[in-house]
């Protein structure tokens, strides 16, 4: 990846640079999730390259049905064309299986489409949303994107998760202080078999969390066992025992026997603490 942007320039300088790339990219088929990152990369590419810019949204049990509608409600909100499309990584007994390298095969699968679609449009490029963050972290995806030749700009640009949120709070952008999100796949201990019926239920879990008013959630799914991880600033809240109770009912009616709290509050990729640095090979 190109990192000759990366250093020494303001966000709005960064930002400039992601506009060049763009117009040089001419027109792009851009994987849309509606996240935080996306969205501001999307909202670019429009400013930049107007109708040469084609969203693409995936339709699958891995995401939950509100990323979709805010998806929807974005585009439509900006004027940029949007497609969703069905994805069923389900089907895939390796992505299955939950081994540390599933992220790598859900993008295959999504970016092979994306691919797909834009050969038959016409597009130049399919670009994602990965920030320069996400580089030091474990993300089997960013190999997908680069074997399929998926383009990332804000890699490129150098910009930080930080600085999309500044940049996107300064161009108003609605999105600009959503939580972060990952797809509900991300919920297992790697190795623990996904089903369409364990992402139900955490999504309606992490749903009624939300309902109660917690900002950021996520229900890592442990067999029988559910740990729950807020905020560290919102855990003295969930202790309520108004909150408790409310809480500890509607998870043990989704079939929980034991519900923990993390006391370490939430943190992005808490289940690859475990893993080893030879396990995250992708094969």
């Amino acid at each position: 990846m190109n990192t000759k942007y990366r250093k020494g320039l303001s966000p709005e300088e960064k930002e400039k640079q992601l506009s060049k790339l763009l117009r040089g990219y001419v027109s792009v088929v851009a994987a849309f999730s509606g996240g935080v990152d996306s969205s501001y990369l999307l909202y670019v590419a429009q400013m930049v390259l107007r109708d040469k810019v084609l969203a693409v949204t995936s339709q699958s049990p891995l995401y939950p049905q509100h990323h979709l509608k805010r998806a929807k409600d974005f585009a439509r909100r900006y004027g940029i064309a949007h497609t969703i499309i069905a994805t069923n990584e389900l089907a895939s007994p390796r992505f299955r299986s939950n081994s540390p390298s599933r992220c790598y095969y859900c993008k295959v699968e999504l970016f092979t489409r994306l691919k797909e679609i834009a050969a038959e449009k016409g597009y130049n490029v399919v670009i994602e949303g990965s920030n320069v963050d996400d580089t030091s972290d474990f993300r089997p995806g960013l190999k997908a994107s680069r074997e399929l030749k998926v383009l990332s700009p804000l890699i490129d640009a150098g910009i930080t998760k930080d600085e999309v949120r500044y940049l996107s709070r300064k161009a108003s952008l609605p999105t600009w202080n959503l939580p972060s999100s990952a797809c509900l796949a991300s919920r297992f201990p790697y190795h623990t078999t996904i089903t369409s019926e364990k992402l139900k239920t955490v999504e309606q879990g992490e749903d009624f969390l939300r309902e109660l008013g917690f900002q950021q959630v996520r229900i890592r799914h442990h067999g029988d066992l559910a740990r729950i991880e807020v905020l560290s600033s919102e855990i003295s809240r969930f202790l309520d025992s108004n909150v408790l109770e409310k809480a500890v009912k509607k998870i043990k009616n989704l079939g929980y026997k034991y519900i923990t709290l993390d006391l370490q509050g939430y943190r992005t990729g808490s289940l690859n603490e475990v893993l080893k640095t030879s396990a995250k090979e992708i094969p």
